[in-house]
């Protein structure tokens, strides 16, 4: 059993044109039946020939490392059987030019990825649009500049698209609503502007959505909230505004919300309580203002919650204890103010993960500073400090002021629990 000749001089070629010299055709006659190359897989057809399936080229690997020169050989067009390509931190010193390389003959690619190789550049081939057998792109950590073909729309059988890290610019595709199999989207970290655009909301497999990290504006589409499987969706580092879409409240997967510096300029919605799975909610410099709402206080898978850096007021909602699986709270820099009327073993499990400063009028009970409940975190201010000082007397002494206190904070439970 032998590979016909023109896919063996293909293997060849490419093998020579990445890795560092030595005479391939010699060191390995008959590269699928000899001794396996690493990185290298074949399969047989028709019970006589071998095809080339799999290549794998990268520090991972145990095959010679990749010459400085390395380029991607025009070669490529003759394996026509492969399903799997990998080129990992290869092309690291002279340019590669993505662009020139003919991706559309290779029928049967299944899984291209070309990650961490920070001299390829050029764009993106519109000819990977034809190749409708792919399940797998991904293009990460490279140089790739220009926009994101509208052609990958007709990749009917893609699974995952990562373009995350490089250089693309303009605006996302409508076509990507084409990519009817895909479960992660990650265009996150590059220059890309304009709209999310609604047709995302036609994608009902995706589980993932990062677009973090670019220059994306306008509303958060209200269409995001049909994907009912999402568990992840990450729109943070844009200019995205306006208040987030009540309809996100049908995303009762979603476990990991991160809004990050946007400019939202509105309330934490109400519906955020009602996302039972959620893990992680992350909406630091978001201009968020109003109160807390209570309602986050049910959500028991929560492990981390960031609101820091926006003009919240009122205080920390006290129930706030009783999530069994909250990590880290940071309220930092806000407009909070009052007692922080959290339980004394909650703030302890927390230590330095529970930030509150930053907010002036908010501090911890004379009690719990007694206690020296706060001791994992020294930065956390005492109301001890404050009582008598004539800087910040907003939490009274409970032992002399406790009518005092129930006045001062009155307005702030009734429309605390208006929010609730």
């Amino acid at each position: 059993m032998a590979m016909e000749e023109e896919e063996l001089l293909g293997l060849y070629d490419l093998m020579g044109a990445l890795l560092d010299d030595f005479d391939w055709a010699q060191a390995h006659p008959q590269p699928c039946t000899d001794t396996p190359w690493p990185g290298v897989q074949c399969e047989i057809a028709d019970g006589a020939i071998f095809h080339v399936t799999k290549i794998h080229i990268g520090p991972d690997i145990v095959n010679p490392p990749c010459k400085t020169s390395a380029q991607l050989s025009s070669s490529l067009h003759k394996l026509p059987y492969l399903k799997f390509l990998s080129i990992f931190n290869c092309f690291v010193t002279s340019p590669v030019i993505l662009s020139h390389v003919a991706f559309g003959t290779l029928s049967s690619l299944e899984h291209l990825a070309l990650d961490s190789n920070p001299t390829l550049t050029g764009k993106i081939p519109s000819s990977l649009g034809q190749v409708t057998s792919l399940r797998v792109l991904s293009l990460s950590q490279n140089n790739l500049q220009g926009n994101v073909p509208g052609e990958l729309g007709g990749l009917v059988n893609l699974q995952q698209l990562d373009l995350s890290y490089n250089n693309l610019s303009g605006e996302i595709p409508e076509k990507i609503a084409g990519l009817k199999s895909l479960t992660i989207l990650d265009l996150s970290w590059n220059n890309l502007e304009g709209q999310v655009p609604c047709s995302l909301g036609q994608l009902q497999l995706l589980q993932k959505v990062d677009l973090s990290s670019n220059k994306l504006l306008g509303r958060i589409p209200p269409d995001l909230g049909m994907l009912k499987r999402l568990v992840l969706l990450d729109l943070s580092h844009n200019f995205m505004n306006g208040p987030m879409p009540v309809t996100l409240s049908g995303l009762k997967q979603l476990q990991y919300l991160i809004v990050d510096y946007n400019p939202i300029n509105s309330g934490i919605p109400l519906f955020v309580g009602s996302l039972e799975r959620l893990t992680s909610i992350s909406l630091s410099g978001c201009g968020l203002t109003g109160l807390i709402p209570n309602s986050l206080s049910s959500l028991k898978n929560l492990t981390a919650l960031s609101l820091d850096n926006n003009s919240l007021i009122g205080t920390v909602p006290s129930n706030f204890g009783s999530l069994p699986n909250l990590d880290l709270l940071n309220v930092s820099n806000n407009q909070l103010s009052g007692e922080l009327l959290l339980p004394e073993e909650f703030i302890n499990r927390l230590g330095k993960r529970l930030d509150i400063r930053g907010n002036n009028g908010l501090c911890t009970s004379k009690e719990t500073y007694k206690k020296k409940n706060v001791s994992a975190n020294p930065e956390t201010p005492s109301c001890l400090d404050t009582i008598g000082s004539g800087e910040h007397n907003n939490c009274p002494d409970k032992e002399n002021q406790d009518q005092s206190k129930g006045m001062q904070y009155s307005w702030i439970y009734m429309f605390y629990y208006y929010y609730k």
